[in-house]
């Protein structure tokens, strides 16, 4: 029978680490928005202000989830140096 040696590191499972409970709901939330974003296809005619363009819904909706996501990004980034320099 094998021993352990004292210095060697007991491995975590790979979803119990902190950093992949974290990002696994982004992934999964990610690719259930694109698959809806690309199965909408049709034309539709959206108003920016003053003019009205017409564009693939898919276009739209993908534009909507890029801002989203750097408004998510930003928000998150500034949240987390916001409690960095608080604890100090």
């Amino acid at each position: 029978m094998a021993q352990i040696s004292p210095d060697h590191k007991a491995r975590t499972p790979f979803f119990s680490r902190p950093a992949v409970r974290r990002f696994a709901p982004f992934v999964l939330i990610t690719a259930v928005a694109l698959i809806f974003i690309f199965e909408n296809r049709s034309d539709v005619e959206i108003r920016l202000l003053v003019p009205i363009v017409t564009m693939p819904l898919w276009g739209a909706l993908l534009i909507a989830w890029g801002l989203g996501m750097l408004a998510c990004f930003f928000t998150v980034r500034r949240r987390g140096s916001r409690h960095s320099r608080q604890s100090k």
